[in-house]
């Protein structure tokens, strides 16, 4: 076993981490008050291969393996978790699909500009009706001659506003369900889909999540990702590598409420000395990194199986459970240590708290990862 990272691997997580400090940093805290869409930070991840960091260079993407995407995401999601969503649907979800199962035109039409960083791409899995449920798809569509007409509405959906390509799964065969769930590629523009109001969240408030609106949208038969009642299949395989991005995301959140509880113990006076050095704190302290730790080192393991092609699904949902789990508590426990002032916008904090409740609901809530846990270790005892 060797826990060392590469020479690679190390040029990566810097590059990220001055990415996030000097250009994300000095407009997060607006960008979360105001719910503003990082445009030109976007732009700027495209441009250093945060983007498509998985794809393939003959697809124009960088070409790197999961380990350098996770500790891209830590570095980027430490200092703003919207940042690291936008960059976890685009790769994980959006692109890692198209690679897959694209077609050949697919490839060449949306997952070159997809990772170049040029396009954004969205993920619409998740209905009213829909969500930890994902086999229960209202959405549907008809074939039409060579086109599918679209009708229904998904929820929750990262990117939705800016995204200029959507992956949309649909019912074309009810009597199936979830065998009868296709994949569509949609593009934004095509008549008959729009989106609905921004929503007004809690955390991560720089990325964008609406509804999206489908009203006799038609589709053309080329746009179908993989085959005709595939596309839970595309949806639970991708979701599986989507898990070990937000966990990653989680681990950044984490980390930075570490800092930032360290940083203002060892400033902060009462009972006439710095709080760093009552051991109340000291425990809370030891508490907070063990946990970051075993979360980074779960993450780790799960992108290092994803790289290796052995099976990943428990390593990642373990990963994604625990790591949620230590982002919302290691939030927590900054605020505490910082008392009143981690009740305020000034000592971040509690935007920590605030983006790492969701780490714990999207990608499949910890309910949901606790099921795909028990349900990969009782295959063991077959």
């Amino acid at each position: 076993m060797d826990f060392n990272l590469t020479e690679e691997h190390l040029l990566i997580q810097q590059a990220a981490r001055e990415f996030a400090e000097n250009e994300a940093a000095p407009s997060a805290v607006d960008r979360d008050i105001n719910a503003e869409f990082p445009h030109d930070l976007v732009k700027k991840m495209g441009e250093l291969g945060f983007m498509g960091m998985m794809v393939s260079p003959e697809y124009d993407g960088a070409g790197l393996d999961t380990v350098s995407y996770v500790l891209a995401m830590i570095e980027i999601s430490k200092v703003d978790a919207s940042l690291g969503v936008i960059m976890s649907v685009n790769n994980s979800l959006v692109c890692y699909g198209l690679e897959e199962w694209g077609s050949d035109y697919q490839k060449e039409k949306y997952l070159k500009p997809l990772a170049r960083g040029d396009k954004l791409g969205a993920f619409a899995l998740s209905e009213p009706e829909a969500g930890s449920d994902a086999t229960h798809q209202h959405t549907s569509a008809v074939k039409k001659g060579d086109r599918w007409i679209i009708n229904g509405v998904k929820n929750w959906i990262t990117n939705g506003i800016n995204a200029d390509y959507y992956l949309v799964f649909a019912q074309t065969d009810r009597e199936k369900r979830h065998k009868g769930i296709t994949c569509f590629i949609v593009e934004k523009g095509t008549p008959g889909f729009t989106h609905g109001k921004k929503e007004d969240k809690l955390g991560i408030r720089s990325s964008d999540t609406c509804s999206l609106l489908f009203e006799n949208c038609e589709v053309p038969e080329e746009n179908i990702l993989w085959e005709v009642g595939k596309g839970f299949n595309v949806a639970m395989n991708t979701l599986n590598g989507g898990r070990i991005g937000i966990a990653a995301q989680a681990c950044g959140i984490a980390k930075a409420s570490f800092s930032a509880a360290v940083k203002y113990s060892k400033t902060r006076k009462a009972f006439g000395t710095e709080i760093a050095n009552l051991q109340a704190i000291q425990f809370k302290l030891a508490e907070m990194s063990v946990n970051l730790e075993a979360a980074k080192l779960l993450t780790l393991k799960a992108a290092f199986l994803k790289d290796k092609h052995i099976d990943y699904i428990e390593a990642a949902a373990t990963a994604k459970l625990y790591s949620s789990k230590v982002a919302v508590e290691n939030s927590l426990e900054a605020i505490q240590i910082h008392g009143g002032y981690g009740y305020v916008r000034e000592y971040l904090v509690e935007r920590y708290l605030r983006d790492a409740k969701i780490t714990e609901i999207y990608e499949g809530t910890s309910e949901i990862q606790r099921i795909v846990i028990a349900r990969e270790i009782l295959k063991h005892f077959e």
